[in-house]
């Protein structure tokens, strides 16, 4: 029997958080992106000085792929597929939810409580509540207000917060 290789719709391939290049689930393109360009590329620069202004260039090129690498690193220290996997499964049991929503209502308070969530620099929930309400925000297709939607996000947030800190 044939494997068909079936066309995503934009939703399925958002819930995967696939990379637009390959394809792959789980990529984390500002996590890279931004490990380039901070870290990476101004150490290589300062590194490459020492061999004049083209130890410059090499060194800011090489820093930033080391840069880029350590950013992915860091940004992968959760899997949204994964986490929207979990609540899918165990929001319905949490008590701030409505029997008369769907998952589908909630979901973007959990993506947003989950993006908002810093490894680098954890802080409890109050914290980073307007970080998370500001990507609730721009998500802009959820039917719930963000007093409805804040304990979701806030369930997501703390639940990445309690996995780091073990």
């Amino acid at each position: 029997m044939a494997v068909v290789n079936r066309v995503r719709t934009e939703s399925e391939k958002n819930l995967r958080n696939e990379d637009p290049l390959s394809g792959a689930a789980g990529a984390h393109p500002v996590g890279t992106g931004v490990g380039a360009a901070l870290g990476g590329a101004a150490t290589g620069a300062v590194a490459g000085t020492v061999a004049g202004p083209i130890g410059t260039v090499v060194g800011a090129v090489v820093g930033s792929i080391a840069g880029g690498l350590a950013g992915k690193a860091v940004a992968e220290g959760y899997d949204p597929t994964v986490e929207v996997e979990y609540w899918r499964g165990e929001s319905a049991k949490r008590p701030y939810y409505d029997k008369n929503r769907n998952f589908a209502d909630y979901e973007p308070a959990y993506r947003a409580g989950a993006s908002s969530y810093d490894p680098t620099s954890p802080a409890d929930f109050a914290v980073r509540e307007a970080v998370a309400r500001e990507e609730w925000e721009r998500q802009g297709h959820s039917v719930l207000s963000w007093h409805e939607a804040r304990p979701a996000a806030a369930d997501a947030y703390t639940r990445l917060q309690q996995r780091r800190s073990k």
